[in-house]
């Protein structure tokens, strides 16, 4: 066998590999989608609790250069984060538990606040309907409203998944408590398993570079979004606006899911504003201070602190989004950005498949040919 033939045998086999991991990759991809919504119960709270023990290696790491044991350096850092966390929480939930006990009664309220609007609307409704009837051969379908029942089994049913939730918690804090104590250890272990000291320092960059990123956005992100709070409760203070701080937390929270978490938000304030507020301007007043906040913060505040240092593709985070809305609904959009950060981080460090080349043409999944193709190319042009 001639030294062309190996190699085009070498050729054949590389293409017959890279068929099988496209494939094999290709059915893994198609198919975790479901696995990861399936099983929800433990991939949601595993993966929370690892976005958020990667947030916290900074911390981790600040406390262990001040010589304390890693143990209880990672004790230190998940109480810090209960605490954080249970903060949120007790001015969210609290004050909202008396809002949405209110709000049956609120209703007629905000039937008449909205009833200038609605009027309108139903001239304009009329107009248009007689206007398509005028156009078309036959009559207006009329919309059909399907009536909802009011969630009365809403306290059983929490009582039903309350263990569930505490098992979770508990296996959540459990798991970001051990990755913490056991940080540097791993790392260390990881970096040293490698071969090669290029590999080792391949290794020690992604790691650091996951670290870095998550961390950064992670905690820039929730510095803005806390300013953003105080500022739109000081505002809802002013104004009159009952319950200013937990308005200020909600906008806060949904802050981190971009581009649906503001227009929730502003949903949710006009909601609040009509159930308190006569006038119907006046009602939707914290609307218009959260959306006035929120272009503020999304045009100048963030782009000047976050700078070009982690900018991602605008369609990149929707798409992030409305994937890990789907599989794990709102506690998965709020995970769709760090998520996205790792995943760049990983795969920027790793390289992407040349799957075009593979496809139209006659490589491999690797750039390497394809390369090598183009610098044969560039010669023969310098030749002739």
């Amino acid at each position: 066998m001639t030294q062309r033939d190996q190699q085009e045998v070498d050729r054949r086999r590389d293409r017959l590999l890279a068929s099988i991991a496209l494939s094999s990759g290709l059915g893994l991809l198609l198919a975790m989608p479901f696995a990861l919504r399936a099983g929800a119960e433990f991939f949601l709270p595993l993966t929370a609790a690892l976005v958020v023990a990667i947030a916290l290696v900074p911390l981790l790491e600040w406390l262990e250069r001040r010589h304390v044991p890693s143990g209880l350096a990672a004790m230190l850092a998940v109480v810090g984060f209960l605490a954080v966390a249970n903060t949120a929480l007790v001015l969210i939930v609290v004050p909202a538990t008396d809002w949405f006990r209110i709000l049956p009664e609120r209703i007629p309220q905000i039937q008449a606040n909205l009833a200038p609007v609605i009027n309108f609307y139903s001239q304009l409704q009329h107009f248009v309907d007689e206007t398509v009837q005028m156009l078309a051969s036959g009559p207006v379908a009329a919309a059909q409203t399907a009536a909802v029942e009011a969630p009365h089994s809403l306290l059983q049913l929490a009582a039903t998944s309350a263990p569930a939730a505490i098992i979770q918690m508990v296996f959540g804090l459990l798991i970001i408590y051990f990755f913490l104590a056991g940080w540097t250890r791993l790392r260390r272990r990881t970096i040293n398993s490698r071969g090669s000291f290029d590999g080792a320092l391949a290794v020690a960059r992604v790691i650091q570079n996951v670290v870095d990123a998550t961390s950064a956005y992670v905690i820039t992100i929730a510095t803005i979004n806390f300013g953003l709070g105080v500022a739109v409760g000081v505002a809802l203070w002013l104004i009159g606006m009952p319950s200013p701080w937990m308005w200020g937390g909600i906008v806060a929270l949904l802050n981190f899911i971009p581009y649906f978490g503001p227009m929730l938000a502003a949903v949710l304030m006009g909601l609040g504003g009509l159930m308190v507020f006569n006038d119907i301007w006046l009602a939707l007043l914290p609307a218009a201070i959260q959306i006035g906040f929120h272009l503020v913060e999304a045009n100048m505040v963030t782009p000047m602190v976050l700078g070009r240092r982690l900018t991602m593709n605008p369609l990149l985070i929707l798409v992030s989004i409305t994937f890990w809305g789907w599989v794990w609904g709102t506690p998965g959009a709020l995970l769709g950005v760090p998520l996205l950060i790792i995943i760049q981080t990983v795969v920027a460090a790793a390289g992407t498949p040349d799957i075009a080349g593979f496809l139209f043409e006659r490589g491999t999944l690797t750039v390497a040919p394809r390369q090598e193709n183009d610098n044969n190319i560039d010669s023969r042009k310098t030749d002739g």
